[in-house]
């Protein structure tokens, strides 16, 4: 847990993620297309993947992947990350914690 603490407050906007996840890859896109550049990390490709899966899960994420955190705090998964860019919400959170300039 003390490790996956550390790698969501290091950076804006951080992504956990699985290749083989079609909704991972969907969110990625987003955040890329609005021109925001994540820190992603593969969890079907790290070191200690599955370690830090369990901790998110204990974090309450559901599924695990993808998980998006911004501002180190949970946003959540592929339905709250899209609900809060349809509702226009998503932007001015990124742009409060840097991640975007526009």
């Amino acid at each position: 847990m003390e490790k996956l603490q550390k790698m969501i407050s290091e950076k804006s906007v951080v992504i956990f993620s699985k290749n083989s996840c079609c909704m991972s890859h969907t969110i990625k896109t987003l955040f890329l297309d609005l021109g925001v550049n994540p820190t992603i990390y593969e969890l079907d490709e790290i070191t200690r993947g599955k370690e830090i899966e369990q901790a998110l899960a204990q974090l309450g994420c559901s599924p695990t992947v993808p998980a998006v955190f911004i501002g180190g705090q949970l946003v959540g998964g592929a339905n709250q990350v899209m609900s809060l860019h349809l509702n226009r919400s998503l932007l001015p959170m990124l742009k409060r914690v840097g991640a975007l300039w526009l």
